[in-house]
């Protein structure tokens, strides 16, 4: 069978030592080649082994790794249902059990013996979880990473090791990829020279000021309060964006309903229908696209524009509270901890934030601005 691979294949191809790292900016390519190498050379040549592949919360193993696995699986006739044990997130792929988990699985993590232990991401995770899983590990370990932290135990503790390969790609690697996308990755040269750094380059980040301070949770507490939702329309590069706000005294709590390219005005719509939207339920957008929001509006739901002030204005709102994000809300929590302020020529930080990174951001912003317009901290009013 012929497969399409890039240098990530060649890497793990090649390497003898049990530790592979494959640091990377974005779409070059690491985890689909990683995936590529574990279906086709590992449980191609190997049965009875079993391979585990992780990311820090379960949502996002779902969203985006296992995602990938099973494109990958049925894009080359692969896939058997009969083979997808869909309730223990595992799939037999010659007589090799490969299994997906994630650190807030600990039973599973302190579990079973693996062969090969796969980390997406594995700048997510804390030192005492990665003790935890390589503990148990008895053939090799692929880590795969954007490199946004400046300082992170996988440079101290990791690549120190004398069993360890390192790599670094960048998209330049992966010649499967759209020319449109290649211009927007190398946009970031003009926008943020720490972006480039992380994303186009591959290189380590270095720490900026974040927009916003945030912390993860795994439900909305029931007692919170629905402020309003809030839309940001994209299509062919961004994506379309649907954030719900919740209130509950200091704290406000923001959950990612939609993240998607390719939506028409339609597709929204028929994706409110879904969520249960009725008449009643408030849609605050982006009141750049008046068009848009009169036309889902005549599909019978309450969207409205949303105020016309300053980025600032909604910025400042949304940091008079305790910001938490539901752990499922993955694109909304890539986007915080890349959402930052521009620097001037001397490096002193200045009060408009870099255009990148703030399509969830953007949505937040309008679920908020229209409704919480008391400018006393904890004393915000609900209208």
């Amino acid at each position: 069978m012929k497969i399409t691979t890039n240098v990530v294949y060649e890497h793990l191809q090649n390497s003898d030592k049990k530790i592979i790292v494959e640091q990377g900016g974005t779409r070059s390519g690491k985890t689909y080649n990683i995936l590529i190498w574990l279906i086709f050379n590992y449980c191609g040549s190997h049965e009875g082994k079993t391979i585990t592949i992780c990311r820090r919360t379960f949502p996002a193993v779902r969203g985006t790794v296992m995602r990938d696995f099973f494109h990958i699986l049925k894009h080359y006739k692969l896939y058997y249902e009969e083979l997808h044990s869909k309730s223990r997130s595992e799939y037999n792929l010659n007589n090799n059990r490969i299994e997906f988990i994630s650190i807030d699985q600990p039973t599973r993590i302190r579990g079973r013996k693996r062969d090969i232990l796969f980390i997406n991401e594995c700048n997510e995770l804390d030192w005492e979880s990665w003790n935890q899983l390589i503990f148990r590990t008895q053939e090799r370990i692929i880590l795969d990473y954007n490199p946004s932290d400046e300082f992170h135990w996988i440079y101290d503790k990791v690549l120190t090791r004398e069993d360890t390969d390192f790599f670094q790609t960048t998209y330049k690697d992966n010649p499967f990829l759209e020319e449109t996308l290649v211009k927007e990755i190398e946009r970031l040269k003009g926008i943020d020279e720490n972006y480039w750094r992380v994303y186009g380059l591959g290189e380590r980040g270095q720490n900026r000021s974040l927009v916003f301070t945030f912390q993860t949770v795994k439900e909305i507490p029931e007692e919170a309060k629905l402020v309003s939702r809030g839309l940001d329309f994209g299509y062919s590069n961004d994506p379309s964006c649907l954030i719900e706000t919740f209130i509950e005294g200091d704290n406000m709590y923001c959950r990612e309903l939609l993240y998607r390219t390719g939506m028409t005005n339609q597709d929204l719509g028929n994706e409110f229908k879904k969520l249960g939207f009725d008449r009643r339920d408030e849609i605050y957008c982006d009141s750049a696209e008046p068009k848009s929001i009169e036309e889902i509006h005549r599909m019978g739901y309450n969207t409205k524009p949303t105020f016309k002030g300053s980025i600032n204005i909604g910025i400042d709102i949304i940091r008079r509270f305790r910001l938490y994000v539901t752990e499922d809300s993955i694109n909304t929590i890539k986007e915080l901890r890349n959402y930052k302020y521009i620097e001037d020529k001397n490096g002193n930080l200045t009060n408009k934030p870099v255009d990148a990174f703030n399509h969830s951001l953007d949505a937040l912003r309008y679920s908020v601005v229209n409704k919480l317009q008391n400018p006393n901290r904890g004393n915000y009013h609900i209208y």
